[in-house]
């Protein structure tokens, strides 16, 4: 990759001020396949100025140009596609397939889904004499994660495009990769010089300055709730806007009329999707005292049909974690799960069998989880399932929303009213009915300790504006 040592500002491919350089690793072999640059203040300071540059001329703009310009994108990215493919399933250890259907589409849909609303998007309206206008907000800091990198870049990008605003990118120095070609991209698609801009490097040497800088108006982070509150500190002095979309510990309600043989096996596939690393993912499974048993049974069943494996074999369902301090992290948490007396149903401790290289985790599943237990209350980020029963629908709601933590929640029943009314009942930014489909116009984001704001469609345009009152505008 040509471009993986420069960084992309002002419409041109930069060297990085800092010379510095740092590794990606391949998650699956454990070894370096690329180095990219890694910047600092410095080139912080020219991405934002070059933003701050464009602002004025971009965010005035018609709809119809920037609805143009989104439409080019998508046209590139789909020409892309398959080099997207390949990065993702490298820098993420994501099996091919997955990284095609899932992680790849997502940018798409995103795109898609942000070019339908702007069509029907209303900027401004009237109210009695005075003009209700919405505007973009000015420079946006775009700080993304690395368990789907296109996913997130593209549901910030994106909205900030359609608003008018100028943004500059950090993706994860874990998984850039993405983040570089869908750079070529906006520049293949001609998106105007400064409109757009990536600098790739740690949270500490580059997203802090990006979230101080005084010439950034918003700053738009996804990661955990640790880094979050970083950035909000650091956003603090300047008095940004910032918008998160942060950790989670989802539970999963199976009511006493649920169809168990599907609610639980779709729930293994849906916390282990991704190994495990979605933080909307489905951690925590809520069943029934009497039918804890047969849920155990099921769980396991599923947990171990679920082939554990190399990216590049077809018959993968779960690649490996993404790095090593990841699998580190998860194996405390298995052992701490082992410790405070949960029962282990299949996994446990270790990599499977054959995989000694790779950080790669075995599928585990622990039954009568308690909710002070730590696998019930942490996230762990990695393919491990928490069963934990329940004796009445009240306490199962109860201890659902005992977290510090509100970005998702799941309801299983045969019964749609008596779902519904459940959900009506769960402290969490989206609730999920029977396992649907994922719907890229709903808004995404978290109540409590999981962030604030919302993303996809027009609900992340939303949240790229500022509104404005021209009073005295007349009839």
């Amino acid at each position: 990759m040509n471009n993986a040592l420069k960084f992309y500002i002002d419409g041109q491919w930069l060297d990085a001020a800092s010379g510095e350089t740092l590794e990606v690793i391949d998650p699956s072999s454990e070894q370096a396949f690329i180095k990219i640059a890694v910047g600092n203040a410095e080139d912080v300071d020219k991405a934002v100025k070059a933003a701050y540059k464009a602002f004025p001329t971009f965010s005035q703009t018609g709809v119809a140009e920037r609805l143009a310009l989104l439409e080019e994108i998508l046209r590139v990215y789909n020409l892309r596609y398959e080099d997207l493919v390949k990065a993702v399933s490298q820098e993420m250890g994501a099996p091919l397939h997955f990284a095609r259907d899932a992680q790849v589409w997502s940018g798409r849909a995103h795109l898609e889904s942000t070019i339908s609303a702007l069509k029907s998007f209303s900027f401004s309206e009237q109210h009695g004499t005075t003009r209700v206008v919405r505007e973009a907000i000015g420079v946006c800091a775009l700080i993304t994660p690395w368990n789907w990198p296109l996913n997130q870049i593209v549901c910030k990008v994106a909205p900030a495009i359609a608003a008018g605003c100028t943004v500059v990118l950090k993706p994860s120095e874990i998984a850039p990769l993405t983040g570089i070609i869908f750079a070529e991209i906006l520049h293949e698609a001609g998106v105007p010089a400064g409109v757009f801009n990536l600098v790739n490097g740690t949270g500490p040497a580059v997203g802090q300055p990006m979230s101080s800088h005084p010439q950034v108006d918003m700053v738009s982070f996804t990661g955990s709730t640790r880094a979050g509150i970083q950035v909000a500190k650091s956003a603090a002095d300047t008095v940004k806007r910032v918008a998160q979309e942060l950790g989670g510990k989802s539970a999963n309600i199976l009511l006493a009329d649920a169809d168990f043989d599907v609610a639980v096996a779709k729930g293994v596939q849906g916390c282990f999707s991704n190994s495990g690393q979605s933080c909307d993912a489905p951690t925590r499974m809520l069943v029934p005292a009497a039918q804890h048993a047969r849920a155990l049974e099921i769980a396991r069943q599923a947990a171990e049909q679920l082939v554990t494996g190399s990216p590049r074999d077809d018959k993968t369902n779960l690649g490996p974690v993404i790095s090593a301090a990841q699998f580190d992290k998860i194996q405390g948490l298995i052992k701490a799960g082992i410790e405070e007396g949960a029962t282990l149903v299949t996994g446990g401790l270790g990599r499977p069998e054959g995989l000694e290289t790779g950080f790669y985790v075995r599928p585990t599943v622990f039954g009568n989880v308690q909710p002070q237990m730590t696998i019930a209350r942490e996230e762990i980020f990695g393919p491990v399932l928490s069963i934990l029963p329940y004796d009445t629908e009240e306490q199962a709601i109860e201890i659902a929303n005992d977290t510090v933590y509100g970005l998702a929640a799941y309801v299983q029943s045969t019964d749609i009213e008596h779902a519904r009314k459940v959900a009506g009942r769960m402290r969490a930014g989206s609730v999920y009915l029977n396992y649907p489909s994922w719907d890229t116009f709903a808004p995404f984001g978290g109540y409590k300790q999981s962030g604030n704001g919302r993303e996809y469609a027009g609900w992340g345009i939303h949240d790229f504006l500022e509104i404005k009152g021209v009073v005295g505008w007349g009839n």
